[in-house]
C-alpha cells in the first residue's frame, strides 16, 4: 500500500515523499518498505539507526529520526499501529487444497488442509486436525487428534505434537484508546517449531505479531502450557505443565521450568536456569542457577528466608 493510503485509513495527516509499504516490524528491524512506532522512551537510542521507512512518533522525538525516514506525527503512536495492523492482516479463507506430501505419508480422511501446505516424509496427520494455508511439516514429524497449526506456521522433522494443542492463534495484543476500548492488534508474524520438539496435550503458543515465535530444537513442553507471542525459547528447554511465559521473553539453551511457573514479558532467561514450580519470574535471570519463589530469587537465598518465616510463626507468642 502506498503510506500515503496508510494514513488515510488510520486518520493520520501525511506530509512528504510518498512510498510503497509492504508491512510493520519493530524500530531496530525495520526495513524501508515498513512502518515502525516508537512508544516507549527505553527503545530512544533505536531511533536515530532504524531503517524504518515511516515511523509512528510523537513530535518531539521526530528529530532523533534519520533522514531517510518519515516521521508520522501522532501521540497515540501504539493505537496507530493497532489500527495499522489490521490492513496487513492475513485474509483467512475455509478453501484449501491438498497438500504436497512426501512418501509414506499417513493422513486421516478427517484432516482439514488450507492453501500450499507442505508435508515432508513419513509425516502421520490424525483425526479432527487442521493444517492451515503455508504450513510446513518436515519429516517424520506425527500429529496428533484435534491438533490446530494455524497459518504459515513452520514444524520441524522428527516432532511430535499431542491432541488439542494449538500453534499460531493470535498472541494477546491490544491497543488502548483515551475513552478504554480496546482495539485489537492484528498478529501478522508466524510460529516456528524446530526439530525434535514435543508439545504435550491441549498447549498454545502464539504467533508473533510481527517476526517469529520459536521453540527451539529438541525442547520437550508438557500439557497445558502457554507460550506468549514473540517469544525465543532456546535449545533443549524442559517445561512441566501449567508453564506461562508472558510475550516476547527469550530463553537460552536447557532451561528448566517447574510446574505452574511462569515469566512476565520482555525477560531473558539464561542459558542452564532451572525456575521451580510455583515461581514468578519477574525480571531476567543470570544463567546457570537455580531460582525459587515470586518473585523467584536464588534459591538457597529462598530456602533462608522460608526458614526465617517459619521460625518467626513458631516463636511467636499468642
Amino acid at each position: 500500500m502506498k503510506l500515503s493510503q496508510i494514513c488515510q485509513e488510520i486518520n493520520l495527516e501525511f506530509l512528504g515523499k510518498d512510498i510503497e509499504i509492504d508491512g510493520l516490524h519493530t524500530l531496530s528491524v525495520a526495513t524501508s518498505s515498513e512502518i515502525s512506532f516508537f512508544n516507549d522512551k527505553k527503545y530512544k537510542e533505536q531511533l536515530s539507526t532504524t531503517k524504518a521507512g515511516a515511523v509512528l512518533i510523537e513530535e518531539q522525538y521526530a528529530n532523533l529520526l534519520p533522514k531517510t525516514t518519515l516521521a508520522l506525527i501522532t501521540d497515540e503512536a501504539y493505537l496507530k499501529l493497532a489500527l495499522a495492523s489490521k490492513l496487513f492482516a492475513y485474509k483467512i479463507v475455509t478453501k484449501g487444497t491438498h497438500p504436497k506430501m512426501g512418501e509414506g505419508c499417513d493422513i486421516d480422511k478427517w484432516v482439514r488442509f488450507g492453501k500450499d501446505v507442505i508435508l515432508g516424509d513419513n509425516v502421520t496427520i490424525m483425526a479432527g486436525a487442521y493444517i492451515g494455508d503455508g504450513v510446513t511439516i518436515g519429516s517424520n514429524t506425527l500429529i496428533y487428534p484435534n491438533v490446530t497449526l494455524y497459518h504459515h506456521t513452520i514444524m520441524g522433522s522428527n516432532c511430535i505434537v499431542h491432541a488439542g494443542t494449538v500453534i499460531g492463534s493470535d498472541g494477546y495484543g491490544f491497543a488502548h484508546t483515551k475513552m478504554g476500548e480496546h482495539i485489537k492488534i492484528y498478529q501478522n508474524g508466524n510460529a516456528v517449531i524446530e526439530d525434535d520438539v514435543e508439545i504435550g496435550a491441549n498447549c498454545s503458543i502464539d504467533r508473533a505479531v510481527f517476526g517469529t515465535t520459536t521453540i527451539r530444537k529438541g525442547s520437550k513442553l508438557d500439557n497445558l502450557i502457554q507460550i506468549g507471542h514473540n517469544c525465543d525459547v532456546g535449545e533443549h528447554t524442559l517445561m512441566a505443565g501449567q508453564v506461562g511465559i508472558a510475550g516476547s521473553t527469550t530463553m537460552g539453551r536447557n532451561v528448566v521450568m517447574g510446574g505452574q511457573s511462569g515469566t512476565a514479558g520482555h525477560l531473558h532467561i539464561g542459558d542452564f536456569v532451572t525456575v521451580a514450580g510455583k515461581s514468578g519470574v519477574t525480571k531476567s535471570l543470570e544463567g546457570r542457577k537455580i531460582y525459587a519463589g515470586f518473585p523467584a530469587i536464588d534459591h538457597r537465598l529462598w530456602l533462608k528466608n522460608q526458614a526465617k518465616i517459619a521460625g518467626l510463626v513458631k516463636n511467636k507468642k499468642v
